[in-house]
């Protein structure tokens, strides 16, 4: 055995032989617990569908912090609206051993990490097609073609649609037949037309938004005047007018600099080469920073999986303070094990 393989073999060696003690003292370890909340809502009357008015009623187990179960369990140890609940307990270990799964790649690809990805993928494939379904081609096309069968059925509250609005999604839904045409085996050519309707009214939407996110934010930035008078109660204040003065300069002397940089028609030397030197900080400035701010992205999603393993399934911390006392014991009991 080689020795990095030697070195993980030791730490997947401890980690299970800590995570053994861990289940075996302490309170409480990687479970969840919902509270019972009995719900109604008051259906109108249809004259479409002739259903009378009528009020709905249903039950909804909603997840809860441990320590709103144990306070209901001191209070009164036979109650059953706040309880354990399996569904919520299996999910956390499921999202536990995932974790750890993806983990593992930092030792090398294994199958733990090749299965954790491939569910990932496919879960995350098909949660996207459900919410697809409910939330658009349920409510808005189906919604608008066949109101009376979905406000029966699924949506009682949904609205009548307009005659606009039943024009669109017979056009839409004519697009999407077509665009299904890409599976049939000669007729894939009929699928480039509503492909390049997709592509060309999304691209028109993003032109725009971004000629008015960027380009005029921009513009509009670039003519603010360098000297901006911070007033509070009439009077002007000396340092907020320094700082917001120094903020629009600095704005305007990087556009300037930066449109140097690019304008390739004059050679770089003198004054302009000083300007598009000064540029180019700018530009590696602004690319470090995005950079930074896509890397403490990814350090605050690894930080928020390694709380939900100490946290939730451990119970060793207890940042939020859902269950003090249980962690304190569960806490002082692995120190006296160590």
């Amino acid at each position: 055995m080689s020795g990095p393989t030697r070195t993980w073999a030791i730490i997947i060696a401890v980690i299970i032989v800590l995570l053994g003690v861990r289940m075996s003292i302490g309170g409480g370890m990687g479970r969840a617990y919902s509270q019972r909340l009995e719900q109604k809502a008051e259906v109108p009357a249809n004259s479409q569908t002739n259903t009378p008015a009528r009020t709905i009623t249903w039950t909804e187990w909603h997840a809860v912090q441990p320590k709103i179960y144990f306070a209901a369990q001191r209070a009164d140890p036979q109650q059953t609206q706040v309880a354990f609940s399996w569904s919520d307990t299996i999910g956390l270990w499921i999202g536990a051993f995932f974790t750890l799964a993806v983990f593992s790649f930092l030792y090398r690809d294994n199958a733990g990490y090749r299965l954790a990805e491939a569910v990932i993928i496919g879960v995350s494939a098909a949660y996207w097609g459900v919410i697809g379904f409910w939330d658009t081609l349920m409510p808005k096309l189906f919604g608008a073609l066949v109101p009376s069968f979905v406000q029966a059925h699924v949506m009682p509250s949904l609205p009548n649609p307009s005659t606009a609005t039943v024009i669109a999604m017979t056009f839409a839904l004519v697009l999407g037949v077509l665009l299904l045409m890409r599976l049939a085996p000669k007729g894939g050519w009929i699928s480039l037309w509503p492909m390049a309707f997709i592509i060309g009214v999304t691209a028109g939407l993003k032109i725009v938004s971004h000629i008015e996110g960027d380009l005029v934010a921009q513009t509009v930035a670039t003519f603010k005047p360098l000297i901006s008078p911070q007033r509070i109660e009439g009077v002007v204040e000396i340092w907020p007018t320094v700082w917001a003065s120094l903020a629009n300069t600095l704005v305007v002397v990087g556009v300037l600099c930066c449109l140097t940089y690019f304008f390739f028609s004059v050679d770089h030397k003198g004054v302009v080469g000083r300007a598009a030197r000064t540029g180019i900080m700018y530009l590696m400035i602004t690319f470090g920073a995005a950079f930074g701010f896509t890397v403490m992205g990814r350090v605050a999603l690894l930080a928020a999986r390694i709380e939900f393993l100490f946290d939730d399934w451990l119970w060793l911390i207890d940042p939020a303070g859902k269950r003090t006392i249980e962690v304190a014991a569960s806490a002082v009991s692995m120190l006296c094990w160590w």
